[in-house]
């Protein structure tokens, strides 16, 4: 399994195999690593989203196809148990293969912190 900015601990971590018992694996180990939402996402055939970034950190295992993902202007192919990171704010982009992609991703939201009180 290939990795792209890994990080000491990662939701796929003994992942090796896409069905739903290791979805659930995935989903209960990005709980604990404190990612706040897993979705597994579609993406089309030779889909192009330009340089992006998202106000979230996410951790993602691609299960189906390829994309190329560039980031600080590095490509990277990403195929089917290539796991990757990206920290909240990191400006990216992707260029989906031709027979498109599907990964699951957990994703790190931003807390607001409360208000203090005066």
């Amino acid at each position: 399994m290939s990795e792209l900015h890994s990080s000491l601990a990662h939701a796929a971590d003994g992942i090796d195999d896409y069905g739903e018992n290791s979805l659930s694996r995935f989903t209960e180990q990005a709980n604990r690593l404190g990612f706040d939402e897993v979705l597994v996402r579609r993406w089309d055939a030779n889909l192009v989203l330009d340089s992006h970034r998202h106000p979230f950190a996410v951790q993602a295992l691609v299960v189906e196809g390829s994309l190329w993902l560039r980031v600080a202007g590095l490509n990277s192919q990403l195929r089917a148990g290539c796991r990757f990171s990206l920290d909240q704010d990191v400006t990216h982009a992707e260029h989906y293969g031709p027979e498109g992609a599907v990964f699951w991703v957990a994703r790190r939201h931003a807390k607001t912190q409360p208000e203090q009180q005066a």
